[in-house]
């Protein structure tokens, strides 16, 4: 499909199918279907999902509640992720969302509705404790000069800092002496290559650790 007026037909028939007289080019709008005395349905079809698509769509909701976008259905690596976000905001609009796949069938992804968000409870308890263990406000602004600073990161500040001092030292002592508590385990998974393994449970700070320290040590307060 090459242009929107592909489109039309396939999802003309969606709605037929269920009862509706469809009629394009209405006013503003692309499609416009109706069936006895219910809201119309008012669709606004793009090749592709853009903000424009969003803007014409959520002008509608002041004609009607019942306003879908239409889009060819994306293929690809990213499609799926494409249809699972764009899925998502239309709930939240409260727009219906239909795809026409390449043979002509139509999808609808979800119908218009008002929106009753379900809060992740696991996802707020991890937000609460990163912000309850990120010392300062180092991100203040956004990205820093070298990328955002996490909660993790800081800890792996705190232990190569003290290693920067005492040279190799067991994981447990820096632990007491930092306050990190999983300081073995850090120095252990050693993310960022900031450190080494002398021997069973003793680590020293590597060259790119104290390059890390020069980079990021004005992250901690």
């Amino acid at each position: 499909m090459e242009r929107e007026a592909d489109l039309y037909p396939h999802v003309k028939a969606y709605l037929q199918a269920q009862g509706y007289t469809v009629k394009g080019e209405v006013g503003a709008a692309d499609m416009v279907a109706l069936r006895g005395d219910e809201d119309p349905v008012i669709v606004e079809l793009k090749l592709r999902v853009n903000l424009t698509l969003y803007h014409q769509a959520v002008a509608r909701l002041a004609v009607s509640d019942t306003v879908y976008i239409a889009i060819v259905k994306p293929t690809g690596r990213n499609a799926r992720r494409a249809l699972r976000e764009n899925t998502s905001l239309c709930r939240r609009l409260g727009l219906g969302f239909l795809t026409v796949r390449k043979d002509g069938v139509v999808e609808a992804q979800c119908d218009p509705g008002p929106y009753a968000p379900r809060k992740n409870k696991n996802k707020r308890a991890k937000l609460l404790r990163e912000f309850a263990r990120l010392e300062g406000d180092p991100n203040a602004g956004g990205a820093t000069r070298h990328g955002i600073v996490t909660a993790y990161r800081q800890d792996a500040l705190r232990c190569a800092m003290y290693l920067a001092e005492t040279g190799a030292e067991k994981g447990a002592l820096v632990a007491k002496a930092t306050g990190v508590k999983n300081a073995t385990t850090v120095m252990r998974d050693n993310h960022y290559g900031w450190f080494e393994r002398i021997e069973t449970g003793v680590y020293a700070l590597t060259p790119q650790g104290r390059k890390g320290l020069v980079d990021w040590g004005d992250s901690l307060s």
